[in-house]
């Protein structure tokens, strides 16, 4: 960001829109954390304001301490009059979009539950449908308070009155918040994955995906798979051929060499299919072994995923469980072939 250049932020005001009233009739933005009291009274370390969000909040999951610390830090500490600040409100659903006019102060006078507070003046009220996709997308994000960087000079322009209505056609952000979106989901599905299913659980995954593609499934005993994790098959007793001979890898951070791939091939009979999968990838030398042999296939992590959005709907609840995912629709985004 150059020198002159004012900081944006981003306060959100709860998911049922309950700030409305304080916010742009109050004329101040505030954040909540109420059982910590007064923050501004806090020494102005994030060593001290981490003390007091753990004796505030003696339940608090680790992973959420940094974010509710910084949050309310940067809040006071960071956030200087003259920034702008950003409401997208859930009421109206218009972007608000403010300058800040003083210090930070503590107050309980109307919304209760939300005594962290700055005052604002209000400078510009847009519809959403005014900011590019990428805009909307950024100010969107999960935390309640938040600087935001990628598209700030766009809510500059905003609060000047300047801003410039991108045509839906040509605005070129949506399809990185489309890639972003898929992207996301995918790499939430593979750490997820590796986190929370190592060894026997992960084939036992595999073994529920198959058997949504339609196949018959046997996991083979542990300590006499011989290489071999998972057998499947088409038919009910699996007598008839294709007989599928399938060894698990969940190395996500690694990738499966072309020894380990020719040990499965090397104990597939005739007229039998053998697969391995990788939470991970494979290395050259592995892909390249594999397209020499028509009855081998590879399956790396990108193609497990693809696999899990596609039979998803068939999964049973402890496996929807462990991946909670929701049907949404994103924008199609046609390219334009060059002339």
């Amino acid at each position: 960001m150059a020198k002159n250049e004012t900081t944006v932020w981003v306060v959100r005001g709860g998911r049922q829109g309950e700030a409305d009233e304080l916010f742009l009739k109050g004329n101040d933005i505030a954040l909540g954390w109420w059982e910590m009291g007064d923050a501004g009274k806090l020494p102005s370390t994030k060593e001290a304001f981490k003390k007091a969000y753990v004796e505030a909040y003696p339940n608090a999951k680790p992973g959420m301490i940094p974010n509710g610390v910084g949050q309310i830090f940067r809040f006071i500490h960071e956030m200087k009059i003259g920034d702008l600040v950003v409401y997208p409100s859930k009421i109206d659903r218009k972007i608000h979009i403010g300058t800040v006019t003083g210090p930070y102060k503590y107050s309980k006078v109307g919304l209760v539950t939300a005594p962290q507070r700055r005052p604002v003046k209000w400078l510009n009220h847009l519809s959403r449908t005014k900011f590019s996709q990428g805009a909307l997308y950024e100010i969107g994000g999960a935390l309640t308070f938040f600087q935001v960087k990628s598209y700030a000079d766009e809510f500059r322009k905003a609060a000047a009155g300047s801003i410039e209505e991108v045509p839906v056609d040509l605005d070129t952000s949506t399809a990185q918040v489309v890639q972003f979106t898929a992207d996301s989901t995918r790499d939430f599905i593979v750490k997820r994955l590796a986190k929370d299913l190592k060894g026997l659980p992960f084939e036992e995954f595999i073994a529920h995906l198959l058997g949504a593609m339609g196949y018959r499934t046997k996991l083979q005993p542990e300590g006499k798979q011989g290489g071999v994790d998972i057998l499947a098959y088409k038919d009910e007793l699996g007598l008839q051929p294709p007989i599928v001979k399938v060894q698990v890898k969940c190395k996500e951070d690694s990738d499966v060499g072309d020894p380990e791939v020719a040990a499965l091939f090397g104990r597939l009979a005739v007229g039998e299919f053998g697969l391995v999968i990788n939470l991970g990838g494979f290395t050259n030398k592995a892909v390249q072994y594999a397209r020499t042999k028509a009855n081998l296939k590879l399956i790396s992590g990108e193609d497990l995923v693809d696999l899990i959005l596609e039979h998803y709907e068939k999964f049973d609840s402890r496996y929807k469980g462990l991946l909670p995912l929701k049907r949404v629709y994103v924008p199609e985004v046609i390219e334009t072939p060059e002339i």
